[in-house]
């Protein structure tokens, strides 16, 4: 029997409202290259990824003109048009669409397309923390800011933040595991929710704060800055 490989699955087909843009926020520039370009080149470069697989919008009109730009990635990058209204449909629907093309352990590390500032290494540490888990995991960072849970504007109350976990993406799981937890999940804003919902328990392994989201417009600046740097 073949070892378990390593796939990733990009889901794209948001329109990133809260950016304020004209475009999808997965393509604004950042610095020389749109956002999305940054996450497929660093998960391309990742040796551990035996292939990955994005997922747009049917109706997505800039992904063939980045595409286009990057013939490099032709051999490592499969596109499916299979995005849905939200990100959970959107991942299974990808997962769905790669039935006959991995196998039931292989694992899949489901990245935000929005989250431009991941590394190799940061890919390569979450596999080989995750690689012989039973269940999977995830990269996510200690809360390190005093929470507070508000009402109307107003503290209501200061919230207890050991150990709390700021959760980030790759999420990495078997794909029949996946596929199980997402079509039985119903509202869940990320692949270990969906996982947790089952009784099952996702490893957390430390990632970065660079590893960040971009949502709001200073986080774009934010994120150029970092990638003009050297990781």
């Amino acid at each position: 029997m073949n070892p378990p490989r390593c796939f990733a699955l990009i889901p794209a087909a948001g329109t990133g409202a809260r950016m304020g843009s004209a475009i999808p926020k997965q393509y604004l520039m950042l610095g020389a290259l749109p956002m999305l370009r940054h996450v497929l080149d660093t998960f391309a470069s990742a040796s551990v990824i035996a292939h990955t697989y994005l997922v747009v919008s049917p109706e997505d009109g800039y992904i063939d003109a980045l595409l286009a730009d990057a013939p490099e990635l032709s051999d490592r990058v499969t596109l499916l048009r299979v995005g849905g209204a939200t990100r959970h449909q959107s991942v299974l629907n990808g997962l769905h669409a790669l039935q006959d093309h991995v196998a039931g352990d292989d694992w899949m590390l489901v990245h935000d397309a929005a989250r431009p500032g991941l590394t190799v290494a940061l890919i390569e540490q979450l596999i080989a923390a995750v690689g012989a888990d039973p269940v999977g995991g995830l990269l996510a960072l200690p809360v390190a800011d005093t929470l507070k849970r508000g009402r109307d504007d107003r503290v209501e109350q200061t919230v207890e933040r050991a150990g709390l976990w700021a959760a980030q993406t790759p999420q990495m799981f078997r794909h029949a595991l996946l596929v199980q937890a997402l079509e039985q999940a119903r509202q869940v804003t990320d692949e270990a929710s969906a996982i947790e919902a089952l009784g099952l328990q996702p490893l957390l392994v430390q990632g970065s704060t660079r590893n960040f989201k971009v949502t709001l417009p200073d986080d774009a600046d934010l994120a150029t800055l970092i990638l003009n740097r050297t990781p």
